[in-house]
């Protein structure tokens, strides 16, 4: 099989390699590899400033169709979940949330400790793979991670709410726009983009975009930009998506601790998903517009040039390294 490694010590090591066919276990499914997304942390993984010694296939964002294995039938499209529980357990990854593990010792596939979904084969247990019905099945990862933050924003709310505030229109905005809007809620998405798609494509949702930072109490933030996050922190809800910068910003700790303690506030951060974000977030993409998902990946790069994948460009919301 074809697969794309990294060397996690040394930056810019991407390849295009040779590897053994995978075996797949009595439990596995043994899967065509079709496509992955690329976002940042691949990028950042590429580029030498994550991960740890090793070399790995990278990919996380996945899409393939099964060959064989156990509960799916042959030529099913499926995604595969990213996250494995660390073998302690601790507390969350005992009950299942392993999404929610407390002591790291996690690993995720094509991020930490596992080889990911960047090949043309690969295998994965039966309980972590998701049927998907179409090619924008490659956005169930990003959109499981949506998904989860509006399960915490469900669970943490302290007053029904019929608008929310996205910040960022990027692929994590974009879809948790997409659930907002899917929910019958008034969505408002902030974002810096005088033209390109971005405005297009929060307004062809039927979502209301914005140049400047709306009075929204209700937010999902999806920049991980500090100076923005700073303007959040004191709102009632917040649910903080991004990861940010290396950016240090000088901080009223007084005011904002004044703030959430007077509005009664929460602000909270999520990252990665569960199994049941996964099939979630098949179904929101199965009730979402074909050529609005379409129109969200901006760039699909064959195989043969897949450096070019992982170059962030001008106009780029989404790209897809096809397999």
């Amino acid at each position: 099989m074809r697969a794309l490694t990294v060397d996690l010590a040394r930056a810019g090591s991407l390849n295009l390699a040779d590897l053994p066919d995978p075996v797949p276990g009595p439990e596995e499914l043994l899967v065509e590899g079709l496509a992955i997304g690329i976002c940042g942390t691949d990028r950042e993984i590429v580029r030498g400033e994550f991960g740890v010694g090793g070399t790995l296939v990278i990919g996380h964002e996945s899409l393939g169709r099964v060959i064989s294995g156990p509960g799916f039938a042959p030529g099913t499209l499926v995604a595969g979940v990213v996250r494995r529980p660390d073998p302690v357990p601790c507390v969350a990854c005992a009950r299942g949330e392993f999404d929610m593990c407390r002591n790291g010792r996690y690993t995720e596939r094509g991020i930490t400790g596992l080889d990911g979904y960047g090949s043309t084969l690969w295998t994965v247990p039966a309980s972590y793979a998701v049927a998907v019905s179409s090619a924008a099945g490659v956005l169930v990862e990003p959109a499981s991670v949506v998904v989860k933050a509006w399960e915490r924003l469900d669970r943490l709310a302290l007053f029904p709410f019929d608008s929310v505030l996205v910040t960022g229109a990027g692929p994590i905005g974009l879809l948790a726009a997409l659930v907002g809007v899917q929910r019958g809620l008034d969505v408002h998405v902030h974002d810096l983009a005088e033209d390109g798609p971005k405005p297009a494509l929060v307004e062809s949702l039927g979502a209301t975009y914005h140049r400047t930072l709306p009075d929204h109490q209700v937010v999902i933030e999806a920049t991980g930009a500090p100076s923005l996050v700073a303007r959040l922190l004191g709102r009632d809800l917040v649910c903080l998506t991004g990861v940010p910068s290396a950016e240090v910003l000088p901080a009223d700790v007084g005011r904002i601790n004044r703030d959430l303690v007077l509005r009664n506030g929460i602000t909270f951060g999520t990252v990665n998903a569960n199994v049941r974000h996964y099939r979630e977030a098949s179904a929101v993409l199965d009730r979402a517009d074909d050529e609005w998902l379409s129109a969200m990946i901006t760039r699909r790069v064959p195989l043969e040039e897949f450096a070019s994948a992982f170059e962030h460009r001008p106009g780029d919301v989404k790209v897809v390294l096809e397999l």
